[in-house]
């Protein structure tokens, strides 16, 4: 098949969790090659009608869409695969409407929320035209001892560090104004849950729907007592930091853990379904010390790099890269009405 690796733009002084994009479309591009297939990349920008006239020009079968955000803006990555639904080409990973859903992180957990799985309780939003979003769930009894504030539109972690924690109160208005602007204008403040931290990767094509990779903990041993448990943006993407090097992801697991792990599991494919997901996914949650999980995101197109954590779960359940991109494709060629030409 011919491939158009879809990506974002990304500037020559771009920050990591940027320019990252570049290392997963060398790498899906290597992995094309050893699959037999013809490919090149296409950078994406704000100027739609650029790709659409470059699609149309030379039409590939399929898209490989990696895009994260266009012009910076995490807000507009569902316009990706819109586009290519209005164009009629076939593309890789979620449709338009799960990417939208999942993109607004309010949106997503009301959705989640609708289909009866847990996510933690949204306390206020800002600004407060999003306050029909915000209240998702039953609040807690009484008042956290910590708050997390967290971006609506924005991923990869952006603005998400220890100091966006506020202790005591939920956050008011002001503080959540305060902070808005580091977090690309619109944010929320939901309770930070103290305990364990999951990752659960998905990849269709298993023997029976989409497969559950053998899930990762993040290990939080090495943190001093006083330090929140937290992956945030410098855990993932400053080498320089601590939490950089004392993040690690561990996959094995005790007896005890093991009923836990289970319903992680079945939590995660009923996301899959709940949003219509396809291609591959990510979801992250954390558990209480009572051992109740919440979903605290719904990554729809994760990053996939050769030392990310999909890729790691891919590695743990015995597959090669190339495979991992074999059954991406698949997924494509195999949904009802989407089928390109070979």
């Amino acid at each position: 098949m011919k491939i158009a690796i879809l990506h974002n733009a990304v500037a020559a002084d771009a920050a990591p969790d940027d320019a990252d994009v570049l290392v997963q479309a060398a790498a899906v591009g290597e992995a094309l090659t050893t699959l037999g297939h013809e490919w090149r990349t296409l950078s994406c920008a704000l100027d739609l009608d650029h790709v659409a006239a470059d699609l149309r020009t030379q039409p590939p079968d399929l898209v490989f869409n990696l895009v994260e955000s266009l012009g910076g803006y995490g807000r507009l990555i569902a316009h990706v695969p819109a586009l290519l639904d209005a164009l009629g080409i076939p593309y890789t990973g979620a449709p338009a409407e799960a990417m939208l859903i999942t993109s607004n992180k309010l949106l997503g957990k009301a959705w989640l929320a609708t289909a009866g799985l847990p996510v933690p309780p949204t306390a206020a939003a800002h600004p407060p035209c999003l306050a029909h979003l915000a209240r998702v769930g039953d609040a807690p009894d009484g008042d956290p001892q910590l708050w997390v504030v967290k971006s609506v539109w924005e991923h990869a972690s952006i603005g998400l560090d220890e100091d966006t924690l506020v202790a005591g109160a939920a956050p008011g208005p002001d503080v959540l104004a305060a902070r808005a602007l580091a977090l690309g204008g619109d944010c929320f403040a939901e309770p930070f849950v103290e305990g364990r931290e999951f990752n659960i990767s998905v990849l269709a094509g298993g023997p029976d729907g989409p497969e559950v990779l053998p899930p990762a903990e993040i290990d939080f041993g090495d943190f001093p007592p006083d330090k929140p448990r937290l992956v945030g943006y410098r855990a993932k993407w400053d080498e320089a930091s601590f939490e950089y090097h004392h993040t690690p992801r561990r996959f094995d697991f005790p007896p005890a853990d093991h009923a836990l792990i289970r319903l992680l599991c079945d939590l995660a494919l009923e996301a899959w379904r709940a949003l219509g997901l396809r291609g591959y996914a990510r979801v992250d949650f954390r558990v209480d010390p009572a051992g109740q999980p919440f979903i605290l995101e719904v990554n729809t197109n994760p990053c996939i790099s050769p030392d990310a954590g999909f890729a790691a779960a891919a590695t743990r359940a015995g597959l090669g890269y190339p495979a991992v991109v074999s059954r991406i494709l698949d997924d494509v060629l195999t949904a009802p009405g989407r089928r390109p030409t070979p």
